[in-house]
């Protein structure tokens, strides 16, 4: 069978025994996603003919103002993977706190946690640009059957077993890595079904694009802007290309295919940074290191970073591995 016409599920179960854990349960709690990310979509491609665009007039955790799609897909993830009885907790950028899962028989035997950002980059919505879901999977610390603890997804990203997102765009892919190289799936809508189009994903060592909202120029730190008057500069292959879409899941898909850095750095107005460790930037490190690229907060390895916190924030790099290491130096000479 050619990769063309190989389903997101024959190459799930082809694949099964190289996933860290083969129980069949990460799986299945892959193809639960699926099939939410399918919903989710449906409910997007209406976005401007139904009532589901704009403000929900609730505030999140972070103080940033909801959006109806916000809470809608966050309803629908959590809604498809309680029902399935798949995983034994959920965290969602959504929520003030995680959400233990019972079993039907209130002792859930389920080894997974999920942690997601049903709707990134929803405030773009309004304007038809692409927006996406990000999730992330861990095995729980915890002992089988107890509920699950604040323990079980305060877990350095090295721990992730599976990570990937759903873009949202011209047409839907799910891009996700079991720690096995990064593989991505097209959906055709006409029959509901999502095909491999992109195996064997990799990122290129070097890239000609950088995606950052430079307007924030003045606010950030001496490294940072001399990294971005180094992008600049008219010298060997530069200066570079400004991409900025401000959607995250579509800034971060778009240089995994041409190569490229994208970054969130510290700034007066965000001094530790904007992007959340758990919901957004372990599980996009997680793709981008599996597809030869790298990941850092500046200084350190996002993946090796300590969590304290369920919505704890830091800067980001991100991106082909050469123009994160000199995003680097140049952090590493202001500091």
């Amino acid at each position: 069978m050619t990769n063309k016409h190989k389903t997101l599920g024959e190459f799930i179960i082809e694949n099964q025994q190289s996933f860290q854990y083969s129980s069949g349960e990460l799986a299945r709690l892959i193809n639960s996603i699926r099939l939410a990310a399918k919903v989710v979509n449906h409910e997007i491609r209406k976005a401007g003919l139904v009532d589901i665009t704009g403000a929900a007039g609730e505030i999140n955790v972070q103080g940033e103002a909801q959006q109806k799609l916000d809470v809608y897909a966050n309803d629908i993830f959590k809604e498809t993977l309680i029902n399935r009885e798949i995983v034994c907790g959920i965290a969602s950028e959504e929520e003030d706190d995680f959400v233990i899962v019972e079993g039907s028989n209130k002792k859930n035997e389920n080894n997974y946690v999920l942690m997601m950002d049903p709707l990134d980059g929803s405030s773009n919505i309004d304007v038809n640009v692409s927006v996406g879901t990000i999730f992330s999977i861990y095995r729980r610390l915890t002992p089988t059957g107890t509920p699950v603890t604040i323990d079980d997804f305060l877990q350095p990203g090295r721990n992730q077993v599976a990570a990937g997102y759903v873009a949202y765009g011209t047409s839907t892919m799910m891009v996700f890595t079991t720690g096995d190289g990064v593989n991505g799936f097209t959906l055709n809508p006409a029959i509901g079904t999502f095909y491999l189009s992109h195996p064997n994903m990799k990122i290129k060592e070097t890239g000609k694009i950088y995606s950052i909202s430079e307007g924030y120029y003045a606010h950030f730190g001496k490294g940072m802007q001399a990294y971005l008057n180094y992008c600049k500069e008219e010298e060997g292959d530069r200066p570079y290309t400004a991409r900025y879409i401000g959607s995250l899941v579509a800034d971060f898909h778009r240089n995994l295919l041409k190569g490229g850095i994208y970054i969130y750095p510290r700034s007066k107005t965000a001094p530790n940074g904007k992007l959340r460790l758990l919901y957004e930037c372990n599980p996009m490190a997680f793709i981008a290191e599996q597809a030869g690229g790298k990941a850092s907060d500046g200084f350190t390895r996002v993946m090796d970073i300590v969590p304290t916190e369920l919505h704890q924030r830091i800067p980001f790099h991100t991106g082909s591995k050469q123009m994160v290491i000199k995003s680097e130096e140049f952090m590493a000479k202001y500091k």
